[in-house]
């Protein structure tokens, strides 16, 4: 990849159809009494999705953690028609239907991963259903021991795809960009994990985005530097606008436009 600098690339995270910001460790179907919640707001997923448009904050992503946020995910893509990605349930089946719905691209992770197994056959079939530009591919993953293992169904479950260079070079034949969520740290405000953002950087052949502990405004700074300007940065919990007191909103918009 050409040297670029790091940007902020926004979110919208949907649960039980609101916009949230969730620890994303504390998922769980079995246990949803151990969810935690940074923030909960009233606000409709189109005001956060006219806010982004209105700053050409491009290359965001809209984010279905789990069932009950469709409206909501419509509402926001209708609002900024080709601006804001999609994640959550996207299949080979209900893939064109969100980009005609106004993605710019869908995401896709669980659907690879059948009975937490990668499937080549069905990245394949979604990749000729929307188009390799259309789509992008989530690795978001936890750390186990010094490696980092793809994780699925809202990052409960471990797959048997490690993050290397070798799995990301595969899954960009067959899509434009990848998302990674570091579930451990994500929610936590405590850091970014740099090891990965690093490895990332040496690694990523195609445009990525990294989300998980952004605490400082900073943080994109650091991750120009860790990752050589190849990987974007998403911060969730920390900015105002997610009821966060570490970075005010339109101050990181300013630095990623001086960047950018």
């Amino acid at each position: 990849m050409q040297r670029r600098h790091s940007v902020f690339r926004p979110c919208i995270d949907l649960h039980d159809g609101q916009v949230k910001q969730i620890v994303g460790g504390t998922l769980s179907d079995n246990k949803p009494e151990e969810l935690k919640t940074n923030f909960t707001t009233s606000r409709r997923s189109a005001e956060f999705a006219k806010m982004y448009e209105e700053r050409k904050l491009w290359g965001g992503h809209v984010i279905k953690l789990g069932p009950g946020n469709d409206d909501a995910a419509k509402e926001a893509l209708a609002a900024w028609p080709g601006g804001l990605q999609i994640g959550g349930g996207i299949t080979e089946q209900n893939a064109k239907e969100w980009i005609e719905a106004g993605a710019s691209k869908v995401i896709i992770t669980s659907n690879l991963f059948p009975n937490a197994k990668f499937s080549l056959e069905r990245l394949k079939a979604v990749s000729a259903a929307v188009g390799k530009d259309r789509l992008v591919v989530d690795v978001s993953c936890r750390r186990r021991d010094d490696r980092w293992m793809v994780a699925m169904n809202r990052w409960q479950d471990i797959t048997d795809m490690e993050v290397t260079k070798e799995s990301l070079d595969l899954l960009a034949e067959y899509c434009s960009e990848f998302l990674i969520h570091a579930a451990d740290v994500e929610g936590l405000c405590q850091g970014i994990d740099e090891d990965l953002v690093q490895k990332l950087g040496d690694w990523t052949t195609i445009p990525t985005t990294y989300a998980g502990g952004a605490k400082d405004i900073s943080d994109l700074d650091l991750v120009d530097k860790l990752s050589k300007g190849r990987v974007d940065l998403t911060y969730g919990s920390s900015l105002d606008i997610f009821g966060g007191t570490l970075v005010k909103f339109e101050e990181l918009v300013r630095r990623s436009n001086r960047q950018e």
